[in-house]
């Protein structure tokens, strides 16, 4: 194997994100056989010697990854200093070491999440370059007008900065206990952002559910239930451009 850049390296590991790596490279507390590593360096990982704070980085790494259908309630963090349940408890704790969440879902919402120990595959679902969709189905307050969908499609200005065009449709409505039901396909995550587009809208968001990532679905999974990613699911994840 040809040597790779180490930030890579260490964000493949499932250690930190490549930032966080690169990071750690400047603040001199990565070694490559001994060396002090600079940022840039690069290092074949079945032959080198990787350490990170004295930590050696495993020659060969396994990546996992998993589907969790997450409740709402549930904290998509890793720990919380609350002691609140988190997607992590979740998962059974012979499998769940070196797993962290791609992404997060809020508190109230519920649906779709991923977790692996590739950082690499985290950094690939999270930067905004790779444009990949995440469909989520939405219950909000109130029948909404055909021109407010549009609005909601065509992008809503949150936070000074106007969302990017998404793909929505009105798929149930209730008149009599005045709310709906929307599919909404993203290419954006920003911090809350359909609830806010709801709220700029005049329709708050009374249910949120993400149901596919990046083709990803959920399908039959229940919530509070998980799956591992199959073989042709993380090809095409890590095959994301």
């Amino acid at each position: 194997m040809a040597g790779q850049r180490l930030q890579k390296i260490i964000a493949a590991s499932g250690l930190c994100s490549r930032r966080k790596a690169e990071k750690l490279l400047t603040e001199e507390r990565v070694k490559i056989n001994g060396e002090i590593a600079l940022l840039g360096s690069k290092a074949n990982p079945e032959v080198d010697e990787i350490l990170v704070d004295n930590l050696a980085i495993p020659k060969t790494i396994t990546t996992k990854a998993f589907l969790l259908n997450k409740p709402a309630g549930v904290i998509s963090s890793c720990v919380d200093p609350h002691g609140r349940k988190t997607v992590l408890d979740l998962i059974p704790k012979r499998i769940r070491k070196g797993l962290h969440p791609i992404g997060r879902l809020d508190l109230e919402s519920r649906g779709a999440i991923l977790l692996t120990n590739n950082g690499e595959l985290t950094l690939k679902l999270t930067h905004p370059r790779y444009m990949h969709t995440k469909q989520y189905h939405v219950t909000i307050k109130g029948i909404p007008t055909e021109r407010t969908i549009n609005k909601w499609r065509n992008g809503v200005i949150i936070e000074n900065k106007k969302t990017l065009k998404a793909k929505v449709d009105l798929i149930d409505i209730h008149p009599q206990q005045n709310f709906s039901v929307i599919r909404i396909i993203l290419k954006e995550g920003r911090n809350r952002q359909i609830r806010k587009v709801g709220d700029e809208l005049g329709h708050p968001v009374l249910d949120l559910q993400r149901t596919s990532i990046a083709g990803i679905c959920l399908d039959q999974l229940k919530e509070g239930e998980w799956r591992e990613i199959s073989s042709s699911e993380l090809e095409s994840l890590s095959n994301l451009k």
